[in-house]
């Protein structure tokens, strides 16, 4: 890059009149290369600023008009605002065509449709095109969901009708949206089923927010804490600002109805280091490259609306374009040595990658004060004054107009007092101050910005004995998202149903696939075969930590055969894949002995296996694993589960696990790199739950094999062919491994049976304790992430139960080492309505997890 575009001097349009506007306009000014800034149309607050900002009397819409301004000014970097512009293609009517909008196919000077595709003017800003992840809420979850980004499952209507037939079938609650721009009000949260009909006729037939409403989106409500992450993007690169989270509803407590926002606060404590960076990683980023690959890649400032679920960050809204209010309470937090100018400069042409985001260590709080009546009909014109603030607060005007040194309000979000910090609680009080200095008729305003933030901890919390300041770790923060892979399988099913043929219907999604060699033409008598194939996954790299390799290899076995056992097959032959980046013929013996090891103990047969050598792709000694395990179910016996056979009342019966097995190792890394900082724990010091071991040595603990005690029992639980003979004991099994209880558990029912576990059945092992007190761990993360204890899970009859447990006793499932290994842990219970869709495990008296 040729190092005079930094010295560049710049000249700045800013389109739109509100607080963002304002704070814009206010940082671009403090930038050394900006020679003048102009608004337009601005508002009574940029009029009355700095003497290198000035309004320009231009409506935002009026593109011919901003284009010539521009010309004949020397503009050479355009920054809009809101989002109405770009949604209606600003971007094309001032930069040299670098993006191609669809709807104007020719990119010459003489069509029509792009008359100033050739002004050759900077835009900070996204494309027509790359616009529609705002303009259109059907066009941006359509987006998500083909493009692999966690958000909520929704439907979308263009029928009245159809939208009120699907909302009476719904059991759950739902958010309703508005497709196109309502100016920030189209979300609409329904806290009954009536108010839910009620909003849609609103929207749909009286046409609350005009066209914007011809289409709807209809989607789950989604539980937990709210962020915005506002990102620098150009195209490729992505710098995200600090979490903030705003305040939509009106009145304090978050209640009444929804407005465009009435204040933020930033940075949010929910959202760790490591949070933040899987979002960037798995959310934002993938976003950027989607647009990218798409066709219209986006350029300008991202905002990412997301709900923080215990399955991980969820994506509720896009907008193009920088909230309002939290712009304004991000801006002041960007430090002295960044200039916004040149961040917007290096987007435009694509070199954000070179450029410094330099963030205060502080905090900032917005409070926004409205006019009387907002967010309804408001009133306007109302004689304003304002004193001056204290230090460290900033004032932005949003619906003002100052004419003679008279200010009046305009708009119903008026105008907002912000401040910045060294705690939170400054920073609010201080914003608090700021707007004591403000003062019109009617100025109404919320009382109790940042009061998620700033809510005294519970008891549980003040007594913990982890760090008080530690943000709660997950597995999304850990960098595993089980959202996302629920969303790759619902992605690929057609692909792969494509691939049916006589003996299998090709579906995926349960523990195992199964092959009808008898439907396949091999003979009526021929066998079911069911195959698994699975990995080890990061437990590898705590083997390597401890160089510790000779049990990663009966992981491997134990985490196919017990997939087998759970389809009712028997194992017979296992092959393994050990990729590495240079053989290391020692270690890879090792592992593999390890591998033989757990194919002794589950009977089945070491039949083959590769070894990849690819330099380049692995580090040093590293390497992976995975391996694909076959077994059969003889012909007329059943395939489980048996999801027919299943009743309220079954029992559910539990198999201790030997440890946290195979899966959670992500999670558990994290907790020990945070545990290392703050503690100087490693995997060598003893561990805290038992001082007769390591840390390392007590997770590298071998996952569990179940073959031997449940094949058994399964050859007296099934019946043959002869009509006397007893009804199955055994109806279903699930392995626990990724997904925890609450995951994999309703992978074998029916989805009108819900597993009702009760916590306080079974002991935990204390290393689940300690995982969760360390991590901060949420504790229904804990029961989705871990096995907690119980890493198989039988549904039997209630009158087989007895008998079911007396045969898992003798096959060795009685007194073990650690103590029993068999407990009935819960039953199955009819699904209740308010339950909703997924809900196929609940797990009652989790509190007592807390102990």
């Amino acid at each position: 890059m040729n190092p005079s575009a930094r010295a560049e001097r710049l000249r700045v349009l800013v389109v739109g009149n509100g607080g963002r506007e304002h704070a814009l306009a206010w940082k671009l000014a403090q930038s050394p290369r900006v020679d003048f800034v102009h608004v337009a149309p601005g508002n009574g607050g940029t009029q009355a600023s700095d003497s290198c900002i000035e309004n320009i009397d231009i409506k935002v819409d009026d593109f011919a008009k901003l284009v010539a301004h521009s010309k004949r000014h020397g503009i050479n970097l355009v920054v809009p605002g809101p989002e109405a512009p770009l949604v209606a293609g600003i971007q094309s009517h001032f930069q040299n065509g670098m993006y191609r909008v669809p709807s104007s196919p020719c990119p010459s000077e003489s069509c029509p449709g792009s008359l100033f595709s050739t002004a050759g003017i900077r835009c900070f800003g996204p494309s027509k095109a790359a616009a529609q992840l705002e303009g259109s809420k059907v066009l941006s979850k359509e987006f998500m969901q083909r493009n692999g980004i966690p958000t909520a499952k929704y439907q979308s209507f263009a029928s009245y009708e159809e939208a009120r037939k699907h909302l009476e079938s719904v059991k759950y609650s739902v958010v309703i949206k508005a497709d196109g721009l309502a100016a920030g009000k189209g979300v609409i949260i329904p806290k009954t089923p009536q108010e839910a009909q009620h909003a849609l006729k609103e929207m749909m037939l009286n046409k609350e927010f005009g066209d914007a409403g011809s289409r709807v989106v209809i989607e789950e409500f989604l539980e937990g804490d709210e962020v915005s992450i506002l990102s620098f993007c150009d195209g490729y690169t992505i710098r995200s600002l600090p979490p903030a989270q705003d305040h939509k509803r009106v009145y304090d407590g978050d209640e009444g109805p929804n407005t465009g926002g009435m204040g933020c606060y930033a940075p949010t404590p929910i959202t760790s280091k490591e949070l933040l960076s899987e979002i960037d990683r798995t959310i934002v980023q993938p976003t950027i490259d989607a647009t990218r690959r798409e066709g219209a890649p986006f350029v300008g400032l991202l905002f990412t609306g997301l709900m923080l679920t215990s399955s991980g960050p969820k994506v509720l809204e896009y907008n193009v374009r920088g909230g309002d209010p939290e712009t304004q309470t991000l801006l002041p937090l960007l430090d002295n040595d960044t200039d916004l100018a040149e961040i917007m400069v290096a987007c435009t042409e694509h070199w954000l990658d070179g450029v410094k985001v330099g963030i205060d260590q502080k905090f900032s709080a917005t409070v926004v004060a409205a006019a009387e009546g907002y967010p309804g009909p408001y009133k306007k014109n109302i004689p304003m004054t304002l004193s001056s603030p204290p230090a460290n607060t900033y004032v932005f005007h949003a619906g003002t107009h100052s004419s003679q040194n008279r200010l009046v309000t305009t708009g119903g979000r008026v105008i907002a007092a912000i401040a910045t910090a060294a705690t939170l609680e400054a920073a609010v009080s201080l914003a608090y101050s700021g707007l004591s200095k403000i003062k019109f008729g009617g100025m109404h305003f919320r009382k109790d910005i940042a009061h998620r933030a700033l809510k005294p901890p519970s008891t549980a919390q003040q007594t913990s004995t982890t760090s008080v300041s530690a943000a709660p770790l997950t597995y999304a923060s850990a960098g595993v998202s089980i959202t996302a892979g629920n969303n790759l399988v619902s992605l690929i099913k057609p692909s792969v149903a494509a691939t049916s043929r006589p003996g299998s219907s090709a579906l995926i999604g349960g523990f195992g696939g199964a092959f009808s060699l008898a439907d396949a033409g091999y003979g009526t008598g021929s066998p079911t075969l069911i195959a698994a194939i699975d990995g080890v996954g990061t437990k590898l790299a705590v083997a390597h930590a401890l160089s510790k390799h000779d049990t990663v290899g009966i992981d491997l076995v134990a985490m196919n055969v017990n997939d087998l056992i759970v389809q009712g097959a028997e194992p017979l032959a296992f092959l393994d894949c050990f990729s590495c980046g240079k053989l290391d013929v020692s270690l890879a013996a090792t592992v593999v002995r390890g591998i033989a090891e757990g194919c002794k103990i589950s009977r089945c047969a070491l039949i083959g296996g590769e070894t990849a050598e690819m330099a380049g792709l692995y580090r040093g000694k590293d390497y992976d694993l995975a391996g694909v395990a076959i077994g059969a179910v003889p012909h007329g016996r059943t395939i489980l589960p048996d999801t027919a056979s299943m009743v309220a009342g079954d029992v559910l019966l539990g198999l201790a696990s030997s440890g946290v097995h195979s899966n959670g190792f992500s999670l558990i890394r994290k907790i020990m790199e945070r545990q290392h900082q703050e503690t100087g724990l490693d995997y060598s010091s003893p561990a805290p739950w038992d001082p007769h071991t390591t840390i390392g040595q007590s997770i590298l603990t071998p996952t569990r094999i179940y073959v031997r005690s449940l094949l058994k029992v399964l050859l007296h639980s099934q019946p043959s062919s002869s009509p006397t003979t007893p009804k199955i004991k055994i109806k279903g099994l699930s392995h626990i491994t990724g997904g925890g209880l609450l995951e994999n558990i309703p992978r074998t029912l029916p989805p009108h049976l819900t597993a009702s576990l009760d916590a306080t059945t079974w002991p935990r092992p204390p290393i689940f304790s300690w995982l969760q007190r360390a991590g901060s761990v949420p504790l229904e993360e804990m029961a989705r992430v871990f096995n907690n204890g119980i890493g198989m899970v039988l549904v039997v009859g209630r009158s087989e139960c007895a008998e079911v447990v007396r045969e898992l006793e003798e096959e060795g499932e009685g007194e073990g080492e650690g103590g029993k290994t068999v407990y009935r842990i819960g039953e199955l219970v009819e699904r209740q309505e308010e339950e909703g869709e997924g809900t196929g495990c609940v797990l009652k008296n989790l509190d007592t997890w807390r102990k």
